[in-house]
Order: C-alpha cells, then sequence, then structure tokens
C-alpha cells in the first residue's frame, strides 16, 4: 500500500442542477475510502445561466462567438466552487491535499479534440489555497480517445472492494445513468472495458423542461402517466443514429434531439421517450452480467422498469453495496486527481479508446 493522499472531488453533470461534493482517502490504487458526500445545489440564476449558453454552443465556432459570455460565466461557476470549497473546510474540518475540479461541461466534440468545461483552475486554487486538479478530459483527446468515460477506472476499484468483502460476485457492469448514460464492465480478472451507450436523462429532461415548469421527471412520475406512441416510437428507432454502433463514440447531449415527440402530451411525450431511452440502453445491456446502477437516473424507476423488461441481468442499485450512488462520479474525480498527482493513467485504450494508458488532469497551484 502507497501513501494515502485526501482529496475533494467536485463534480457538475449534464443536469446542471447543483455541484456533488466527495472527499475520500485513497492512495490512488487499490484503496480508498469515502469521508463526506454532499450535494450544493445552484442557485436558480445560474442554472438558467448554464442552461442557456449549453443551448447557444452547438458548433466550436460558437465557443469563439460566446467567448465573453463563457469567460463571465466560468468566474461565476468557479467562485460558486470556491465557496463551496471553503464550506466543507469550515464545516468538516478536514483536511484534504488535493482538489478534483471537473467543471461543468458546455461542449464536447471528439472528433475534433476538444472539450470546454466551465471551471478556472487557477483561480480556484487562489481562492481556496490548494492544490488544483482540473481539465481532466483534454490529454486523452489529444491521444485519440473520447475524453469519456473516466470513472471506469474508480468502479474497478469499487468492484475490487465489493468482491473482496463478498458483496458481489464478478463479473458485473456499472451502470451510470447521467444525462448520457455509460458502462463500466468489470469481469472475473478485474479487466474492464467502458462506454457511452446512449442518453441517459438528457432527452426526458429536456422534454420536461420544454414543456413544463419543472427541470426532471421525479422518479419517472409523468412518463408513468403517459401513453407510449408506437408509431412515433417506432420511427424514433428507425431515425435513431446510435442504435447500432459498436465502437467508441462519446456522447454529448446535443447528438440528441425531442423533436420526434413534438404534439405530444407532457405525459405521453414523457412515456414515449423513455421508453426510446430505455430502448437504446438496453440494446447494451444484453451480456449476461448483474448491473449496478447509479447517478441520478438511478431514481428514475419508470426507465428503470422499461429497462429491466427488455433484459435478463438483474439491475440493482449501487447504494445496497454501501456506497450513495449519486455521489460515485465525485468520488471519482477525487480519485481521479490523486492518480493525476501520482502521474498514473486516468483512461485507457478498453474505455476511452485512447492509444495507450493515458495520464490527465492539469495541476497548478496559486497561491
Amino acid at each position: 500500500m502507497g501513501k494515502i493522499y485526501t482529496a475533494l472531488g467536485l463534480m457538475s453533470g449534464t443536469s446542471m442542477d447543483g455541484i456533488d461534493a466527495s472527499i475520500i482517502k485513497s492512495d490512488g490504487n487499490a484503496e480508498c475510502s469515502i469521508i463526506l458526500d454532499k450535494y450544493f445545489e445552484y442557485k436558480d440564476e445560474i442554472h438558467k445561466k448554464l442552461i442557456n449558453i449549453r443551448n447557444k454552443i452547438n458548433k466550436e465556432d460558437d465557443l469563439i462567438a460566446y467567448s465573453k459570455d463563457i469567460q463571465s460565466l466560468e468566474r461565476e461557476i468557479t467562485l460558486f466552487h470556491a465557496n463551496i470549497v471553503n464550506e466543507i473546510v469550515n464545516k468538516s474540518k478536514v483536511e484534504f491535499d488535493l482538489i478534483g475540479f471537473h467543471g461543468q461541461t458546455i461542449f464536447h466534440n471528439p472528433k475534433k479534440k476538444i472539450t470546454k468545461q466551465l471551471g478556472d483552475g487557477l483561480l480556484l486554487s487562489q481562492m481556496t489555497k490548494k492544490l488544483v486538479v482540473y481539465d481532466f478530459r483534454k490529454n486523452d483527446l489529444e491521444k485519440g480517445g473520447q475524453g469519456a468515460p473516466l470513472a471506469p477506472i474508480y468502479h474497478k476499484m469499487l468492484a475490487k472492494i465489493f468482491k473482496e468483502k463478498g458483496k458481489i460476485k464478478l463479473p458485473i457492469i456499472i451502470l451510470n445513468i447521467g444525462g448520457i448514460a455509460n458502462i463500466t464492465s468489470i469481469n472475473e480478472n478485474y479487466e474492464m472495458t467502458g462506454m457511452d451507450i446512449g442518453p441517459g436523462n438528457c432527452l426526458i429532461d429536456k422534454w420536461i423542461r420544454t414543456n413544463s415548469e419543472k427541470n426532471f421527471d421525479k422518479n419517472g412520475d409523468i412518463a408513468r402517466l403517459g401513453k407510449i406512441d408506437k408509431y412515433i416510437l417506432e420511427q424514433a428507432i428507425d431515425n435513431f443514429f446510435f442504435k447500432d454502433s459498436a465502437k467508441k463514440e462519446s456522447l454529448d447531449i446535443n447528438d440528441f434531439d425531442i423533436t420526434f415527440a413534438k404534439g405530444l402530451s407532457l405525459e405521453d411525450g414523457a412515456a414515449t421517450i423513455t421508453e426510446l431511452t430505455a430502448d437504446v440502453l438496453s440494446k447494451k445491456l444484453s451480456e449476461k452480467k448483474d448491473i449496478y446502477v447509479c447517478g441520478g437516473g438511478r431514481n428514475n424507476y419508470f426507465l428503470l422498469d422499461l429497462i429491466q423488461r427488455k433484459i435478463k441481468n438483474k439491475i440493482f442499485q449501487i447504494d445496497k453495496l454501501g456506497v450513495d450512488g449519486s455521489f460515485i462520479e465525485s468520488q471519482a474525480f477525487g480519485y481521479l486527481a490523486i492518480r493525476s498527482y501520482l502521474k498514473l493513467p486516468i483512461s485507457f485504450p478498453e474505455t476511452t479508446g485512447c492509444k495507450d494508458p493515458c495520464t490527465g488532469g492539469k495541476i497548478v497551484k496559486n497561491y
């Protein structure tokens, strides 16, 4: 066992509703303990600004066209993170060595090797007087990878711990349902593969935001009240570009739209879109392995019910293994920060498609 480091991981996902924060202790390899998990909701004004800027950024030229707005919002987002860090320091009294700062993704195009996460690592380091690791995805893109998913190496470490404690039997799949859904598959020899597999919450959330005052379909209750429009569904499935893709292809929420459901009621549209999401995801879950689900989408019980009906493997909440499924990614970025600091790889040919195991994360000290 190597030296144990303490890291604070900060993650804000594609729902753009707030920040997950986790403090972990780890050697960056096989040892890990979770010290704190806490959620901080964005102020309504920040949430609206984020949705607005993401809707404007549809191609790389938009990053230049809206650069002033992006810079202003990046500073606001970074200061919000800094306030969180200082609050955690004051309330938890836990000393940590470094911060894993994912930032807020507003654009991701692996084909052009461009990814943009709002977050100024230098400013965060200055404001918190801490070592900061950020910009995790860029190096992977430069080395031929998709820039995502990055959590599989953390999933692999968790699987080892769960297996050693007798909580699971290998092989397993860890399914993360965020805005985009991704999987990590781990076999009996702890060999892992990972990939994005389709939309998670993004289509459902967009439909709900566009057609109601709500931001998401809590528990899947709205969709459960609706009727699936089979004609529209079949057309959407036929036209769905990702349905047969076998190669690793990192996804962005801008890859998908909800126009196919136009004209449906709130409930029927939610039901039809949720069924489409379940159909796409189930096609990548056909292996006979137990599935442990994490991320915000694990709380959409209607979506999980639809997926379960389409596959033979059993779906379990990862929470049953003794971890909070809402904070797996923030824990992961604490872990990735430690690995980055130790110059250990965080992405792999079998997870992102990079040519060789790849280090990542820019390390800054600005105090």
